[in-house]
């Protein structure tokens, strides 16, 4: 989101006019969960998509917001405190799906959640960028009042499959947890937009990540595209449907209305086996890591 620090990381900068139109296509497509944070801009993405949701019926959007520790006040009870600046800002009196953003101190901030749920400020709880300990110690904690893990959000994709790997898409599907995947296209780079002769946007903080790692994905992302072309689908298409397959709900980053369409038309694809197969094995063959500095490891 360009208005919220875009321009830097993705080498863009939108305005709101470009952004309602984006969400307008994802209402339309019904796509209807939009994930934010306070940290996202600092308030400015959560600002926002307020403005966006004001005029939309509380039953169909559903808002997912983080807290995160690293910038978590002094007071009595920042998760509390946080989450209810998050709600004056989407302009809501509760809030779908709350997130403690990443595991900075389990046992310190786990506990945060409990009133938000028997408040009714918030409706369901879950944990961003956890190892799976950490999302088995966050379940016992909540558990004692009643509340449970509903939703675990981790950095997933063809490239990145160490949540798959630390067990934790099992763990999810055993106990009923909805598993989010973030970063799906890695930030562009499995969009089939991007390779040695058309890099990332130089200068940005995606363009420094991935651009020097490009010769390495081609034969996976060449696969993709003739995958895709098999179904009417773009790489980006393919991308997705591979991970939805695994069990993902992906988070998309879209800057375009098209991107909203694709990735609406993305759910309808079903990989092969053989496709599936292929796929890993020519990520695995990249030998790429793209885990993002903010992220402990999985396993």
């Amino acid at each position: 989101m360009g208005a919220a620090g875009g321009d830097q990381v993705f080498g863009n900068h939108l305005g709101k006019e470009e952004l309602k139109a984006v969400f307008d296509a994802g209402m339309k497509a019904g796509l209807n969960l939009w994930d934010t944070a306070t940290v996202y801009g600092m308030g400015a993405s959560e600002e926002i998509l307020g403005a966006f949701v004001k005029d939309c019926p509380d039953e169909e959007v559903i808002l997912s917001a983080k807290f995160t520790p690293q910038i978590a006040g002094d007071g009595a009870d920042p998760v509390a405190d946080m989450c209810e600046a998050s709600m004056e800002r989407l302009g809501t009196d509760c809030i779908d799906l709350y997130w403690i953003h990443n595991p900075a101190d389990v046992e310190r901030w786990t506990p945060g959640l409990i009133s938000l749920v028997k408040s009714g400020k918030v409706r369901q709880v879950g944990v961003s960028n956890h190892n799976l300990a950490q999302i088995k110690r966050a379940e016992e904690i909540l558990s004692k009042e009643g509340v449970h893990i509903s939703a675990v959000q981790n950095h997933y994709s063809l490239l990145y499959r160490s949540s798959e790997e630390a067990g934790i898409l099992d763990y999810c599907k055993e106990n009923g947890i909805d598993f989010y995947a973030y970063m799906v296209l890695e930030q562009g780079a499995l969009s089939g937009k991007y390779n040695t002769k058309h890099p990332l946007p130089e200068g940005s903080q995606r363009g420094d990540t991935y651009n020097p790692i490009l010769p390495q994905l081609e034969k996976l992302t060449d696969a993709m595209r003739a995958i895709g072309e098999k179904y009417g689908a773009s790489t980006a298409q393919v991308a997705i449907a591979w991970a939805i397959a695994k069990g993902a709900r992906p988070i998309i980053g879209v800057t375009k209305p098209s991107q909203v369409e694709d990735a609406a038309k993305a759910a309808q694809i079903a990989l092969s086996a053989s496709e599936m197969e292929q796929l890993e094995i020519l990520a695995k063959e990249a030998n790429v890591d793209t885990r993002g500095s903010w992220e402990n490891p999985m396993v």
